[in-house]
């Protein structure tokens, strides 16, 4: 039987969720949803809660950092941040784990591991 893994994706880059989407599947995740703006990533987090959050900060419309705090409020999801600027992680739920864009696929598989072991320990 496979297990179903889901991931939702905060990004306002159609490239760069397609992207992290591909990466995402080549490391078993069987389901994702992409979220474009702060409100819709809490949205689709409710109808679905996610195994793991990948988020940019900057967005379109709010905050990915503020998507995150909102969704993990009562609960711990391993999130990954990939951004820009890794100082804007500050504010940033201390269970999540950061990488810088650009970033190659190893540095993604490794983050993701990260994440999901900081969620473990927190």
């Amino acid at each position: 039987m496979t297990t179903i893994m889901h991931a939702l994706i905060i990004e306002d880059s159609v490239l760069i969720s397609m992207m992290v989407e591909d990466h995402l599947a080549e490391l078993g995740y069987t389901s994702t949803a992409v979220a474009t703006t702060q409100a819709e990533a809490v949205a689709l987090a409710q109808e679905q809660v996610p195994d793991l959050i990948t988020a940019d900060d900057g967005l379109d419309e709010g905050s990915g950092i503020e998507a995150v705090r909102e969704i993990c409020a009562g609960q711990i999801i391993p999130t990954l941040f990939i951004l820009g600027d890794p100082y804007r992680a500050q504010g940033a739920p201390s269970h999540a784990h950061v990488i810088a864009k650009p970033f190659l696929f190893d540095t993604f598989r490794d983050g993701v591991a990260r994440a999901v072991e900081q969620a473990r320990e927190a």
